[in-house]
């Protein structure tokens, strides 16, 4: 069931989304050549307690972690470890925050020192993709619209879609109803009203869009080695468009 949020329980995820922004922004200082994904994992998780929230992610259905950060060929889930970032490298670092009770979900997707115009186009082109969605986001839409937005503008740009992954309701629990997939046609699905928040979430890999999961069964990579790409922002339907409740500290 899709759920519309009371104006306390938009404060709220309004407060997560809040600090989730602060949280990237301490991040990026610390995403270079070197670092340990493990180690960017403590630093999110002390960080999010410190600013009061909660990474909903550690001990969701049994994740290990407090954050997902996923590297190069690998799509989401990533699971930190000891793994040093290198140069050229790119990673996703995906983050739920929990501010008492309510959740905010956020993904950005980072070049680490120089990275080649392969990597670069695909990460200019995803965020786009994100936006390119957001942009359907108005009460009388439907999520098929947001869907085939992310879908024709990955296809215009020669990136392979993931159909098996998708973006979701968001509230007191991470994913609730309705789910938002990447590819679909206009004027189909659910309707888009005033309250619904929604995780709007483009995963695009600059090769075929097959993927296959770990023996963690939790990371997820492409099948042909080629980087994927991810962005993320949690979105509140309003009166009149939409508020991103996730926004970039720039």
């Amino acid at each position: 069931m899709i759920s519309i949020k009371s104006e306390k329980e938009i404060e709220l995820m309004r407060e997560a989304g809040i600090i989730m922004s602060k949280t990237f922004k301490y991040l990026e200082g610390y995403l270079k050549a070197g670092i340990t994904t493990k180690e960017i994992d403590k630093l999110a998780h002390d960080f999010i307690i410190k600013e009061g929230g909660y990474p909903e992610c550690l001990g969701f259905e049994g994740y290990p972690a407090s954050i997902c950060t996923s590297v190069n060929d690998t799509v989401v889930h990533g699971i930190p470890n000891n793994r040093k970032l290198k140069n050229g490298d790119i990673i996703t670092l995906d983050i739920v925050v929990n501010y008492k009770g309510y959740n905010a979900d956020a993904a950005w997707t980072y070049a680490i020192g120089d990275v080649n115009p392969r990597k670069q186009y695909l990460m200019e082109h995803t965020e786009k993709a994100l936006y390119e969605g957001i942009k359907q986001v108005k009460p009388g839409n439907k999520i098929g619209d947001i869907s085939n937005a992310v879908e024709q503008y990955a296809i215009k740009h020669n990136l392979g879609v993931i159909r098996e992954l998708c973006g979701h309701g968001i509230g007191s629990d991470m994913h609730e109803d309705p789910d938002v997939p990447n590819f679909g046609k206009p004027n189909t699905g659910p309707t888009l009203k005033e309250g619904m928040v929604i995780c709007i979430e483009p995963m695009l890999t600059s090769g075929k869009r097959n993927i296959y999961i770990m023996d963690d069964d939790w990371t997820i990579n492409t099948v042909d080695g080629l980087p994927a790409a991810h962005y993320e922002h949690t979105i509140l339907v309003t009166k009149d468009g939409y508020e991103i409740l996730t926004p970039r500290s720039e």
